[in-house]
């Protein structure tokens, strides 16, 4: 069998599109259709179902993906890297949500790649986890850090910590806000409050509100800015109150910075996965990572 069948093969199942998968392999698309349809007849079975937008695997197409695609990122690796690794650092590239991603990945790697013992390059890109896991699967990425367990067989994911949610605001803002409502009433008592998020659909006061109020919130964002690190700066300036995870804003609240309104029983919790394509682990320099961003993770929690 053609390898470079297999690795157009491999591209579409990973893009999900053979308009996406062209553009990565540096092909033209009626190229890469010609490929697959090559690979079909060889092995006389379809390999993906054609849709308006995009492709689909068949059963057959995800069995051979599962087969194929670790030897190839391993032969991959082997090109890159040369026959001689002595001579030629690894490069890992990882991918994550930026603030978790600066804060606590990132640190926790600097051991690995330092001077002394130096084990392989870094390079990090930061996205949200649809576009990580994207880029993860397309194989732009080696390792990957998401707040979303992928589906299917080709991406495998490993629970790495939780994360805290604390509703927030500066001092002078909760001195505005009757607390003794709040045990009473719940979210009520924060109706006219404004709310600081990273996102018009305030994803993380909606996940708080639904968890612990169980309503959701009745006032829109009066500040939205895509990081969470500037959230808890305009919080804690006093534009508003904001969710935000402990780790984050532990210092803060430990200066006076900004003060926890509410301790529910039972805190909002979110999930970190580390995930790889299934079977890259056998590669030396994500086998370490990973293992490393678990041990860092036990003192994290």
């Amino acid at each position: 069998m053609d390898l470079a069948l297999l690795r157009t093969f491999v591209t579409v199942h990973r893009a999900g599109s053979f308009t996406r998968a062209a553009a990565l392999l540096g092909l033209s698309q009626p190229a890469v259709t010609s490929q697959i349809r090559t690979l079909e007849r060889q092995l006389g079975r379809p390999l993906f179902l054609r849709q308006a937008r995009g492709v689909t695997p068949t059963t057959i197409g995800d069995e051979l993906a599962h087969k194929a695609a670790p030897h190839l990122d391993a032969l991959v690796e082997i090109a890159e890297t040369g026959a001689n690794a002595d001579f030629s650092l690894r490069t890992l590239h990882l991918a994550g949500p930026p603030e978790f991603t600066a804060e606590r990945v990132l640190p926790a790697l600097t051991d690995l790649t330092g001077e002394d013992g130096q084990e392989f390059a870094l390079r990090a890109s930061f996205g949200n986890a649809e576009e990580v896991l994207e880029g993860l699967a397309a194989g732009h990425h080696d390792l990957a850090v998401s707040t979303a367990r992928p589906r299917g067989a080709l991406l495998s994911a490993t629970a790495l910590c939780d994360e805290e949610h604390v509703l927030v605001a500066a001092p002078s803002r909760a001195e505005r806000i009757d607390t003794g409502k709040l045990d009473r009433n719940g979210a009520s008592a924060l109706e006219h409050v404004p709310v600081v998020e990273v996102h018009e659909s305030l994803p993380f006061v909606s996940r708080y509100w639904a968890s612990v109020f169980d309503s959701r919130p009745p006032t829109p964002g009066t500040v939205v800015v895509p990081d969470l690190r500037a959230v808890l700066a305009c919080t804690a300036a006093g534009a508003g109150l904001a969710v935000l995870p402990r780790y984050l804003c532990a210092d803060a609240l430990e200066r006076g910075e900004v003060v926890a309104l509410y301790e529910p029983a039972v805190p909002p919790l979110r999930t970190y996965f580390l995930v790889v394509r299934t079977g890259t682990l056998a590669l030396p320099h994500i086998a370490r990572a990973h293992e490393w961003l678990q041990r860092a993770a036990g003192e994290w929690c």
